[in-house]
């Protein structure tokens, strides 16, 4: 028999069990319906502008619709993928989400940059950069908890299944 406290025992089924209903509640469920939408419909409407210019856009434009569509169709793809699953995920969802935000940030920071630097002052170009700069900070403290909270549920999944061995 282990020598910890029964009551702190009784409190880890209790912990996991409210983690596990918070991430299949219908709440989730619905902000990662929005995450999908709002995903789908930006790469919807960047697409349907693209399709409807009359004049070929320049190749700088095209790139920047294709990425943005691509963003757009990842955000569909994760909330499909969370959606799709009927187990507890520990927060693998968030991390995946953290990532994806990441990316998107700093992909966006440096385009953002980069055309700031071909057509804008040193002043516009620094106040881009460190906007850029703010918001991948941001991104990479969301990933940062993201992780935090998947080694604590699964350190706590793990408990539970040495103690019910």
């Amino acid at each position: 028999m282990s020598e910890q406290n029964p009551a702190a025992q009784r409190d880890v089924p209790e912990e996991l069990e409210r983690v596990v209903a918070a991430e299949v509640s219908l709440g989730s469920r619905m902000r990662h319906v929005a995450v999908g939408l709002a995903g789908g419909c930006a790469a919807v409407l960047i697409a349907v502008l693209w399709v409807t210019e009359p004049h070929p856009l320049p190749v700088r434009t095209q790139a920047a619709f294709a990425g943005l569509i691509v963003i757009g169709l990842a955000w569909v793809a994760f909330a499909g993928w969370v959606l799709s699953r009927r187990r507890p995920l520990f927060a693998r969802d968030r991390v995946l989400g953290a990532w994806l935000s990441l990316v998107a940030t700093v992909v966006t920071g440096v385009a953002g940059t980069a055309l700031a630097a071909a057509r804008a002052a040193t002043v516009e170009v620094l106040a881009t950069a460190l906007a850029g700069v703010a918001l991948v900070a941001a991104a990479g403290l969301v990933l940062v908890r993201a992780q935090s909270r998947r080694r604590e549920l699964l350190r706590l999944r793990d408990a539970l299944r040495q103690e019910a061995s």
